[in-house]
């Protein structure tokens, strides 16, 4: 069912989140803190937007999104931005198909609307992918918002298996957050 709605939404609107716009939070990591270039994986990547831009800094990137239209989108996208990303239609839960190591983990807004059950495989692929010292940023709602939402404490002690917290930062508007996680 969760597949459907995100489908009718690319296939019939312009989803709110797909912007175009890469937030400051991906842009202060990647332009401010010169994070060093390496392997990127965008997880619920969407149209792109994020994924293009890590590719425009020097990355190699890879972008997952279950809803076919959106990577084909994504994948139009990067070719009229001359940047090669590799898209994949995916299940973000199942990513038995990819190689570490990844020095850079992007997921906004996908990880709040798994299912319960199937947070453990996202955590555990994301896990097996990214190197000792990566960095795995994840933007969330909190559970005010007026859909599913993890506190920020839930968060955190979800991830504690093999990740460190080095940073919370509260949303504006929406009931958010961004997290940055370290490999351990």
């Amino acid at each position: 069912m969760r597949r459907l709605f995100f489908t009718l939404l690319y296939w019939f609107s312009r989803p709110r989140w797909d912007t175009d716009i890469t937030p400051p939070q991906l842009v202060d990591l990647i332009e401010i803190q010169k994070f060093k270039t390496g392997r990127a994986l965008d997880l619920g990547c969407g149209t792109g937007t994020n994924s293009i831009y890590l590719a425009k800094h020097g990355w190699e990137v890879v972008g997952i999104d279950f809803v076919g239209k959106a990577i084909n989108t994504a994948k139009q996208k990067a070719k009229a931005a001359n940047v090669n990303v590799e898209f994949f239609q995916g299940d973000v839960t199942r990513l038995d198909f990819l190689n570490p190591p990844f020095d850079l983990i992007l997921d906004i807004g996908c990880f709040h609307s798994l299912p319960i059950d199937r947070r453990s495989a996202y955590i555990n692929g994301a896990r097996r992918l990214l190197t000792s010292g990566g960095v795995f940023l994840c933007y969330a709602f909190k559970p005010e918002a007026r859909m599913s939402g993890l506190a920020p404490d839930e968060m955190i002690e979800l991830f504690q298996d093999g990740f460190v917290n080095t940073k919370v930062e509260h949303g504006e508007g929406m009931p958010s957050a961004w997290y940055w996680f370290s490999r351990k």
